[in-house]
This record gives structure tokens, C-alpha cells and sequence, in this order.
């Protein structure tokens, strides 16, 4: 089951990132008319915000009908934008906008994986399965390493045409494969209700703030390290490629060490410790040391950090909510984790167009991670206390 879920993530993922890789090429090929920064900006933006709101409504839908139900659903529903962008919107920038927002469903595969995987695995080992499922994030990776290649070797509907292939095996298989855990709790009330509720749980919001900061640091880089290798160190476009794929490897395989790590020590100390971390590779990049050392292992360590980060925040919330309310809690905190990651590019790109440095933005992650760190020591921690007492 574990598995299958991880696969299915990846899969949901990897369709969910096809347009971004192909950004660049849509500036420079001039198929969609002239567009500035700002439009491709905004194209690789409205998947990513409709996929991280997406998962509050399927994460309730999910505590609901549970992952066997909704696994083929997801992913049989992004075929549909996958090829209306391959038949229809290559070559119009609105039509392109329109199935980037349909597109955007394929996000919330997150919040059915997580009440799924929660369910099947007793307390002491939900952090690890929890974290061996988040590493499908790699699927963004897939995109990222394919989508360019295939559109220049098989021609622009290629990746998409791929990409609809595989989700529709994946429909079926999951369909015929999955199951729901034994004994599994089904909420009776509305889903409106149940997201209420939900929001005011303190560990949601604890949560989507921790989670906004580590997994919203991870695709904030994953996105943005590639420009700014480019502009800061002055790198080629492939060499800064290769180091932004190095940047995400370190984050997806250290997400389930955090679960892990979260399932022995506890959550608090691993998210604590990557906090830290990040306060101090941010302030070290900020002066841009040269990547020849200091400057690659500040970056590989705050890879690291974030990537157990988010493996640990599903350990805490797997720890201190009842099964039948993970699904909804997982889905606030995941739009979190996706808008944490939406808005830092948009600060940084407008502090360098402003001041022509990196550095400011930088220093804003250190002091936010450091804001982080003492949310972690003081009131995460008193909520988990709190938990174990009753």
C-alpha cells in the first residue's frame, strides 16, 4: 500500500510540474506571442497555488471516501488537462492558463497519501512511512529531467502525451491494487464542518506554519536556485540545472531520515535542528561565498534540513491528531507548505530587480527560519506535552 501510494504521488507530482521546465522555452521559441518574465512567472505560479488550496477540500474528501477511492479519481481527473495542454494550448498563452489551473488538481495527491499511508501504520512508525511516501515529491524532479528533452527530441506533445499514458496505468492499477486500512473511521459530519474544525486545532496551525518555512523553503529554491546560480555565480544554465537536481536529491532522500529520525528522537528536536541549520547556511550564502566549498555545502546542508524538516512536520502531526482528522489537518497544512512555496521567488525576484542582490532575501529566509526555530522550542513544543499528558 505504502508503495503504491509513493508511486502514485510521484506520478501526480510529475504531471503537476510539466509546465515550469518549459518556461524558458516558451520565452525564447516565441510559439505564444512575446512574454515577459512575469508571464511565465504567473504560468508556472497557477498550477502550484491551485494544487496547494486544492488539498484542503480533497484532504477532507479523503477522511471521507479514503485513498482507494480517491488515488484513481486524481489522477484519472489530470489526465484531462494533460492532454487538452498537448492538443489544444501550446501554442495560445490563455488556453495554457486554463489548463495550468485544471492542472493544479494533480497537487492534491499529497492529502489522499498521507490519511492513507497514516492509517496503515501503528504510531511509532507512521513518521517513517509518512516520509518514505513524501519522497514521491521527487516526481518533480522526473519533470524537470525529461519534460526538455522529450519536447526537443519527440516534438512538444511528447512529455504531456508520456506523462497522460502513465497516470492512466496508474488509474488502474491503483484501482485494483489499493485498499483501505482495516478499521478505518469515517467522519459523519459535512466537509465544510470538518474544515472548520480542523483550522482550529492548534497543531494546524503550528503546523502550516512549520511546514510553510521547511517544505516552502525546498520549493522555493527548487525553483529559484537555478536563476539565481545563474545571475549570483554566473554558472551555465545546464551546470546550474545539475545543482539545482543535486539541491532537490538531498531534500526528497532526507525526508523520510526526518520521519524516521522524528519516530526515535522526536519531531521537535529534528525540526529544531534543521531550523538552525537553515539560520545559518542562509547567513552564509548571503555573502556569497564561492561555491567551491563554503558555498556548496551551505546549500547541500539547507537541503538537507528542509527535506527533514517536512518529514518530521507529518511525524508531529501523525503523533497529536486523531486518525480520522488527518486527512482534513494534512490538507490545510499542505496548501501551506505550496503557497510557503509560492511566495518567496516572487520576494526575491522583486528585492534583486530592486537592489541588484541577492543578500536581503537571504537574510529574510534566516530570520524566518530563526522565527521558526523558537516557534518550535516554545509552543510546538508545549502543544506536544500537552498531548502526551491526556
Amino acid at each position: 500500500m505504502l508503495a503504491m501510494a509513493t508511486v502514485g504521488f510521484a506520478v501526480t507530482f510529475w504531471a503537476w510540474a510539466l509546465i515550469s521546465p518549459l518556461g524558458p522555452l516558451f520565452r525564447t521559441t516565441g510559439t505564444l506571442g512575446t512574454l515577459t518574465e512575469s508571464d511565465v512567472a504567473l504560468l508556472v505560479a497557477v498550477p502550484v497555488v491551485v494544487g496547494s488550496l486544492g488539498r484542503i477540500i480533497v484532504g477532507g474528501l479523503t477522511d471521507r471516501y479514503g485513498g482507494r477511492i480517491m488515488f484513481p479519481i486524481i489522477s484519472g481527473v489530470t489526465i484531462l488537462p494533460v492532454l487538452f495542454i498537448a492538443f489544444f494550448a501550446l501554442d495560445s498563452y490563455a488556453l495554457l492558463l486554463v489548463g495550468g489551473f485544471v492542472l493544479g488538481i494533480a497537487g492534491t495527491s499529497f492529502a489522499v497519501g498521507v490519511p492513507f499511508v497514516n492509517a496503515w501504520f501503528p504510531p511509532e512508525k507512521r513518521g517513517l512511512a509518512i516520509g518514505i511516501f513524501g519522497a514521491g515529491m521527487g516526481g518533480t524532479a522526473i519533470s524537470a529531467l525529461t519534460t526538455v528533452k522529450l519536447t526537443e527530441a519527440l516534438g512538444a506533445k511528447s512529455p504531456f502525451l508520456i506523462t497522460a499514458a502513465v497516470l492512466a496505468v496508474y488509474a488502474v492499477g491503483s484501482w485494483l491494487i489499493l485498499r483501505d486500512a482495516p478499521g478505518r473511521v469515517v467522519p459523519t459530519t459535512s466537509l465544510a464542518s470538518r474544515i472548520s474544525a480542523n483550522s482550529k486545532l492548534a497543531i494546524t496551525w503550528q503546523a502550516c506554519l512549520l511546514y510553510a518555512v521547511a517544505f516552502g523553503g525546498y520549493v522555493a529554491f527548487s525553483v529559484y536556485l537555478p536563476a539565481y546560480l545563474k545571475t549570483a555565480h554566473e554558472l551555465t544554465p545546464a551546470s546550474a540545472a545539475n545543482r539545482m537536481a543535486g539541491f532537490v536529491l538531498i531534500a526528497v532522500l532526507m525526508r523520510p531520515i526526518g520521519g524516521w529520525l522524528a519516530d526515535k528522537f522526536g519531531a521537535i528536536p529534528v525540526l529544531a535542528t534543521g531550523f538552525a541549520i537553515v539560520v545559518v547556511g542562509a547567513g552564509i550564502s548571503a555573502g556569497a561565498p564561492p561555491l567551491h566549498g563554503i558555498g556548496t555545502i551551505a546549500f547541500l546542508a539547507m537541503a538537507a534540513a528542509l527535506g527533514s524538516g517536512s518529514g518530521a512536520t507529518f511525524a508531529l502531526i501523525a503523533k497529536v491528531t486523531e486518525p480520522s482528522r488527518v486527512g482534513g489537518v494534512t490538507g490545510l497544512v499542505g496548501a501551506a507548505g505550496g503557497l510557503g512555496g509560492f511566495v518567496p521567488p516572487l520576494v526575491m525576484g522583486y528585492v534583486y530587480g530592486r537592489t541588484d542582490s541577492y543578500a536581503i532575501g537571504l537574510w529574510m529566509l534566516s530570520v524566518t527560519a530563526a522565527l521558526a526555530l523558537v516557534l518550535t522550542v516554545t509552543v510546538v513544543r508545549r502543544t506536544v506535552q500537552g498531548q502526551e499528558t491526556h
